[in-house]
């Protein structure tokens, strides 16, 4: 229970429905900085905690507070860091699904002898064929299921999504009408929640000792090699970024590539970007326990990009996805979504593109 508007109705609703309910809420990390010292913001801020506190109290369950901050520092922001100091652009809400809201939250579960764990995900599991799978939610808009996929087949069995089959606007006026007008218009937090300000590179530079020395300037480079001007790191950049360059050539250019080893980054043009093939890693495959053969299929690369039409094959312990045409800006780092129609088949984390 984080205090929004999701997980409040979810927790109204479960009560509603007769189950014996233990709210839980993290203190993953604490939201004060250097940029915003005045007060707390983003989720798992204190006001949230006792928010969802208040709400467990007026239903009459029991709630409890974990603080994990040492856990999430050395796991999920830790891995944040490493992923840029590599090059890579990491996505910190899959890992934390993974690790936190599932892993750590069953573990809890299990010492409190409760059988499901329920959150306010957009998404639903099915079972079929001896397989448990993530079913994208009915609000297209909502949908969280491409932020799951790492969820094993023993997380997915003990997992309830009450607003699976609901839109947000539903959501919010079933809060309304049980008088909770408060919960109803909760805004909708979108920035990374350990960076309320949204500023990765402020955040980087607080995390990592004398980033700026240890880095220090570097080359823009074209496809063939030519110097272009100056960079400040390759950690402050990410694939398809063209805002914030400072790098004046006449036509719009966008980071292609980034390369530790040299500290060199990359810039081409919007066709330069475009990419048929990736492989991806770290698989966990859902609706099936393996691709046998070439399958037609769908593919999100990001969060809010549509799925592209593709064809997938398995190769042991990875995945190579072609898709029937040419994609932007495919970032290393990042999750692509295998899904059937609307059914996750496997995920895993982009590692190179051709």
């Amino acid at each position: 229970m984080s205090g929004g508007t999701d997980s409040s109705v979810a927790a109204l609703l479960l009560k509603e429905q007769g189950y014996d309910i233990i709210g839980m809420t993290f203190r993953s990390f604490d939201s004060i900085s250097n940029a915003c010292m005045e007060k707390e913001k983003g989720c798992c801020n204190v006001d949230s905690i006792f928010e969802a506190k208040k709400l467990a109290t007026e239903l009459g369950f029991e709630h409890k507070i974990l603080d994990i901050r040492e856990l999430f520092d050395k796991t999920i922001i830790q891995n944040f860091i490493d992923e840029y100091m590599s090059g890579s652009t990491p996505n910190p809400c899959v890992l934390c699904n993974k690790i936190v809201k599932w892993g750590k939250m069953i573990e809890e579960a299990d010492k409190l002898n409760c059988a499901y764990l329920a959150t306010g995900h957009y998404s639903q599991v099915l079972y079929k064929n001896g397989r448990y799978f993530l079913r994208k939610g009915f609000d297209e808009l909502k949908d969280q299921s491409y932020f799951l996929w790492k969820l094993s087949q023993d997380n997915l069995a003990k997992t309830i999504f009450p607003l699976g089959e609901l839109t947000k606007s539903e959501v919010r006026e079933i809060a309304r009408k049980k008088n909770y007008e408060k919960i109803a218009n909760k805004k909708e937090s979108q920035e990374i929640c350990f960076i309320p300000d949204d500023d990765y590179r402020r955040f980087l530079r607080e995390r990592v000792t004398d980033i700026d020395k240890k880095i220090g300037e570097g080359n823009f480079i074209d496809i063939n090699g030519k110097i272009l001007g100056k960079h400040k790191g390759y950690p402050f950049y990410t694939i398809g970024q063209r805002k914030g360059l400072e790098i004046a050539m006449g036509y719009p250019v966008y980071v292609l590539d980034i390369n530790p080893q040299d500290n060199t980054i990359t810039l081409g043009n919007t066709d330069e970007l475009l990419k048929k093939e990736i492989w991806i890693k770290e698989i966990n495959m859902m609706k099936y326990a393996e691709i046998k053969e070439e399958k037609e299929a769908l593919c999100k690369i990001r969060y809010r990009n549509k799925a592209e039409k593709c064809r997938v094959m398995q190769h042991n312990d990875k995945i190579k996805i072609i898709f029937n045409n040419p994609v932007s800006a495919i970032t290393p780092g990042q999750s692509a979504v295998i899904y059937e129609e609307n059914d996750i088949i496997a995920g895993g984390i982009i590692i190179k593109s051709d």
